[in-house]
């Protein structure tokens, strides 16, 4: 499984392509910090990372999706995968390893972000709400993990990289903001929009984010995964009859 993730590292960094998708997540998350309109860190007076993190998660949906579009996809249009099959590695092992980089190159683009709450934390007179901010990290990470396995999956069935990037784009749109739009519908004095709610990732991403670190909702995040990662080691078993 290493094996692949080394591999699949080397890969994505081996040309400027790795390099400028990580540049461009980490200076449209300075650009949303410090200038967008009414939500930047000038506008608001004082020391908070509060738009970095209210944003995030829209930018992992254009970070994850990019990193995973090609984890499959590719070895389809190429002709690789035949060659991966020939190996001696179970499906699991591919699907783990494909899975593990991308979380890995996510995460090192993700670090670059504690540069700006070095920053902050340096030059503010209060300093800045940490469990806040480790909290929302905690909340961040687990979100990479949802966007990878759905993003996983959808490359383990699509030959074409670019359909499998926006099709991840939007099955994690959905995955996030959908179920959000039904908290206030009631069914006979019913808060059943409560309920669906749940379903989706924003409702257990805000949780966390605001510093309850509950288990049902890590439950929640490592149930959706296992589910994505397993239909796409489940798929590549089918591929091969």
């Amino acid at each position: 499984m290493w094996t692949i993730v080394k591999k699949e590292w080397i890969q994505f960094f081996a040309g400027w392509m790795g390099f400028i998708t990580i540049a461009v997540y980490l200076i449209a998350s300075g650009m949303l910090l410090f200038f967008y309109p009414e939500e930047n860190l000038l506008d608001a007076g004082y020391a908070s990372m509060d738009s970095f993190f209210d944003f995030s998660p829209l930018l992992l949906l254009i970070l994850v999706p990019a990193v995973t579009m090609r984890s499959f996809s590719d070895e389809y249009k190429t002709g690789t995968f035949e060659l991966l099959q020939s190996l001696p590695i179970k499906h699991s092992s591919l699907v783990l390893g494909k899975f593990f980089s991308v979380v890995f190159i996510c995460l090192f683009a993700l670090a670059g972000s504690i540069f700006y709450v070095l920053t902050l934390q340096y030059f503010s007179l209060n300093g800045l709400d940490m469990g806040a901010v480790v909290g929302s990290y905690i909340g961040l990470i687990l979100l990479i993990l949802v966007y990878a396995a759905v993003g996983i999956y959808i490359s383990s069935l699509l030959a074409n990289a670019l359909s499998a990037f926006m099709l991840t784009v939007f099955c994690c749109f959905v995955l996030y903001y959908f179920f959000s739009f039904f908290p206030d519908v009631y069914i006979s004095n019913q808060n059943i929009g409560y309920y669906i709610s749940l379903v989706g990732v924003k409702y257990h991403f805000e949780n966390i984010s605001k510093g309850y670190l509950a288990i049902s909702d890590l439950i929640y995040f490592i149930s959706v995964g296992t589910f994505f990662l397993y239909q796409t080691i489940f798929h590549l078993s089918t591929r091969n009859n």
